[in-house]
Order: C-alpha cells, then sequence, then structure tokens
C-alpha cells in the first residue's frame, strides 16, 4: 500500500485522520448500552400498561427509573447522532451541505437529549 503513496503525501501527513476508531468504539459502546437499557425501558413500559397517569408519574420517579431513563436517552440520542453522521459523510459529497447537515444534526440530537433530561427530571423531582 506505501507504495501508491508519494512522497509530498507523505510529507504533508495526509492519510488516516486517527478519529475513526474513536467513532466506532462510541458507536458500539452505545449499542451495548441500548440493548441493556432498551430491554428495561420495554419492560417498564409493558408494566404500565393500563395503568393511570398517577402511577405512571409515580413510577418514573423513582430514583433507579429516573437514572435509568436518563442513560437510555442520552445513549439514543449520542446513537442517533453517531449513526446520522456516517451517513451523512457517505452519502453528502458537497463539503458546505455535508457542514451544514452535520451541524444541524448535532444541534437537533444536544436539543432533543436537553428536553427529554429536563422532562425526566420534572417528573422525577415532582414538579
Amino acid at each position: 500500500m506505501s507504495k501508491f503513496r508519494t512522497p509530498l503525501k507523505n510529507a504533508r501527513g495526509l492519510g488516516s485522520s486517527k478519529s475513526g476508531t474513536e467513532h466506532f468504539i462510541h458507536q458500539r459502546l452505545t449499542a451495548t448500552a441500548l440493548v441493556a437499557l432498551t430491554i428495561w425501558f420495554l419492560c417498564l413500559v409493558l408494566s404500565l400498561l393500563g395503568a393511570d397517569y398517577v402511577t405512571a408519574v409515580e413510577t418514573v420517579s423513582k430514583p433507579w427509573n429516573a437514572i435509568l431513563l436518563v442513560g437510555f436517552l442520552v445513549a439514543m440520542f449520542w446513537h442517533a447522532q453517531l449513526g446520522l453522521q456516517v451517513v451523512l459523510e457517505d452519502y453528502i459529497h458537497n463539503s458546505l451541505m455535508a457542514l451544514a447537515l452535520q451541524t444541524m444534526v448535532k444541534f437537533v440530537a444536544v436539543l432533543g437529549a436537553i428536553v427529554s433530561i429536563f422532562a425526566v427530571a420534572r417528573i422525577a423531582l415532582g414538579n
């Protein structure tokens, strides 16, 4: 493979940006966390089938449920942002459009996570 690299490319340090592994690991960690948290979340939702509003609020207000729900939300939005980043990098070739879309995806993911966590915190703290 090195026979295809020109001396100028070697001098400039072009090639791998060394950030792909970190992205890969983050995707796998969030996916692993989501497996366990999704199973917990589905059990929680199924246990609330047919329950009234007060019971649902009391269930979410329990500290461990609130903590796990916030963890689920953070992992979900982070994983979604990482996945959409890969899709945009692969299919959007206009650099200005790619930058705008990447920025928008990150903004929406952060905003969604903040709003969701705020909602859980409000329920958990009794407001």
